[in-house]
C-alpha cells in the first residue's frame, strides 16, 4: 500500500533541558544540573517521531537565519523529512524552549516562540499545493492562532484529515473549528482548559471530551499519563491502560502519541488500533531522555 503523506504545520525550537530536584514555587531560587540543548518544538518533534516510525512526512515552519536554525533544518532532513518549504527568517531568532525536568520525569516548559510567530496565511498561501498534495495534516498551537485556524480551514476545504492537537492549551477554540477537526488529541490540562470543566479521573475526562463533541469535534482522543487515553466520538466511548513503564522524561510524550498516532491511521488503520499505537509509542518515549532522541523508531513496536 502506498504510504499516504503527513504534513506537519507547526514550530521548531531549540530545548534546552535542565534538570531540577523540584519545580521552584514563586519566589524560590534553586540550582539546576548541567542543561542539555536539544532540537524541538511540538511541530519539529511530531515530524520527527511519525518519521522515525516509518510515516511520509513533510514538515512547514519557520526558523530563524542563525545556528539554531540550520541546526533544526538539518536535524529533521536527517529523518528523511522534506524540509525544502520551512523557511529562515532574518532578524528574528529560532523559537526557544527551556524545559524544567524534576526527580520524577516530570516538567515545565517556557517557550519563547522566536521565529514561530512568523508563520502566517501568506505562508499557508505560498505553501498551497503541499496542502492539496497531502492526505493527512497535523497542527497543535506554538504557531499563530489565526494562521492555525487558517491551516484548518483550507485543509477542511481540500477534504483532508486533521489532527489538531490543542498544545499549548488555548482559553477556548471557536465552534467553527471544531467541527472541522478529526481528530482532537489534548491532555488533562488541555481539556479542562478547553471546557471550563475539572478533570481528575476517566469519569470527568469522558464528560469534557463530550462537551467537545457536542460542538462538532468527530473524535476526542484525550491523553491522560499514567492513566492511559481515552476515544469519545458521538458513537462510542472507550478507555485504553497505559502502558506500565519507568518514566524518566514525559516532555515529548504527547508529541510522540500525535507522531505514532497520525502513522497509523495514514496507513489504514482504525482509529481504535493506531491509539493502541500511540500508546506503545508514547510508553516508549518515556523511558528515555529528550524531546527527539526519545522517540522510538519502527523497529522497536508494530502495528497488530
Amino acid at each position: 500500500m502506498e504510504k499516504k503523506k503527513i504534513l506537519v504545520i507547526g514550530s521548531l525550537n531549540i530545548d534546552w533541558v535542565i534538570p531540577v530536584s523540584h519545580m521552584p514555587k514563586e519566589g524560590e531560587t534553586i540550582l539546576g544540573g548541567n542543561y542539555t540543548e536539544i532540537p524541538g518544538g511540538k511541530g519539529a518533534n511530531q515530524a520527527y517521531g511519525a518519521a522515525r516510525l516509518g510515516g511520509s512526512v513533510t514538515m512547514l515552519g519557520m526558523v530563524g537565519d542563525d545556528d539554531m536554525g540550520g541546526k533544526l533544518i538539518n536535524n529533521l532532513s536527517s529523518q528523511n523529512i522534506d524540509v525544502s518549504r520551512i523557511e529562515r527568517c532574518k532578524k528574528i531568532n529560532s523559537g526557544l524552549a527551556i524545559i524544567y525536568v524534576n526527580n520524577e520525569g516530570k516538567n515545565s516548559i517556557v517557550v519563547l516562540p522566536g521565529a514561530n510567530s512568523m508563520v502566517d496565511k501568506n505562508y499557508i498561501d505560498k505553501n498551497s499545493e503541499l496542502l492539496s498534495q497531502s492526505d493527512l495534516v497535523v497542527m497543535q498551537m506554538e504557531i499563530p492562532k489565526e494562521t492555525v485556524y487558517y491551516a484548518i480551514e483550507k485543509a477542511y476545504e481540500g477534504d483532508k484529515k486533521i489532527i489538531l492537537n490543542p498544545a499549548p492549551a488555548p482559553e477556548y477554540l471557536d465552534d467553527y473549528i471544531l467541527s472541522k477537526i478529526d481528530f482532537l488529541t489534548p491532555n488533562e490540562t488541555e481539556l479542562e482548559k478547553l471546557t471550563g470543566k475539572e478533570v481528575v479521573d476517566i469519569r470527568t475526562a469522558i464528560e469534557a471530551s463530550k462537551v467537545l463533541i457536542g460542538k462538532g469535534v468527530k473524535n476526542v482522543i484525550a491523553t491522560l499519563g499514567e492513566k492511559g487515553s481515552l476515544l469519545v466520538s458521538s458513537d462510542k466511548t472507550i478507555a485504553f491502560q497505559g502502558e506500565r513503564v519507568n518514566a524518566i522524561d514525559t516532555t515529548a510524550a504527547g508529541d510522540c502519541f500525535n507522531a505514532a498516532l497520525a502513522v497509523a491511521l495514514s496507513e489504514g488503520e482504525a482509529i481504535e488500533e493506531a491509539i493502541e499505537f500511540a500508546n506503545k509509542a508514547a510508553a516508549i518515549s518515556v523511558t528515555r531522555k529528550g524531546a527527539q532522541p526519545s522517540m522510538p523508531f519502527r523497529s522497536e513496536l508494530s502495528l497488530n
